[in-house]
């Protein structure tokens, strides 16, 4: 269930083949997942992703926040019938994917859009849409920059966060 408020995140982390890194949903086998879970009370989006990755692909995978892909609403349960979801697309950097508590024992593979297709892979919401998943890769690709391009800090390293003095 939710700790405060109804959002989630999803995260779709592509490697440089433009591969999706997929988990076998442990609650319906045969079926693929990214990453994804509810947010946490206290927690930012972007905060609750980077947890996400860690508890699901494991402490040691590195990833890096390219941006949102996509942001909707859809209903949980009869009780939650408005939740917020944001989907994150991360960059694969370095690191061994292992399933965490959330995904124990849950296969673990990359596939590229055309796999997914050709394989007819039975995906969990929301990457079940061809649509949603080909917008991953282009931004992706969009957003990947070259190695010699900083990427913006944080708002709250740059001493610019107006919220942070309302503390």
């Amino acid at each position: 269930m939710f700790a405060t408020h109804p959002a989630a995140v999803v995260v779709p982390i592509v490697n440089a083949r433009e591969e999706l890194l997929l988990l076998e949903s442990p609650r319906r086998p045969g079926w693929w997942e990214p990453v994804n879970g509810a947010v946490e009370a206290g927690e930012t989006l972007i905060e609750a992703a980077l947890r996400e990755v860690s508890e699901e692909a494991g402490p040691g995978l590195q990833v890096r926040p390219l941006g949102v892909v996509h942001a909707s609403t859809f209903a949980y349960d009869a009780l939650v019938t408005h939740v917020v979801s944001v989907i994150f697309v991360m960059a694969y950097e370095a690191g061994e994917v292992v399933p965490g508590d959330d995904m124990r024992g849950s296969r673990v593979r990359w596939a590229g859009l055309a796999e997914v297709e050709s394989e007819e892979m039975r995906l969990v919401p929301p990457l079940d849409q061809r649509w949603l998943r080909q917008r991953t890769i282009d931004l992706y690709r969009l957003w990947r920059p070259a190695p010699d391009v900083a990427l913006q800090q944080p708002l709250s390293d740059t001493g610019w966060n107006k919220y942070e003095d309302a503390r």
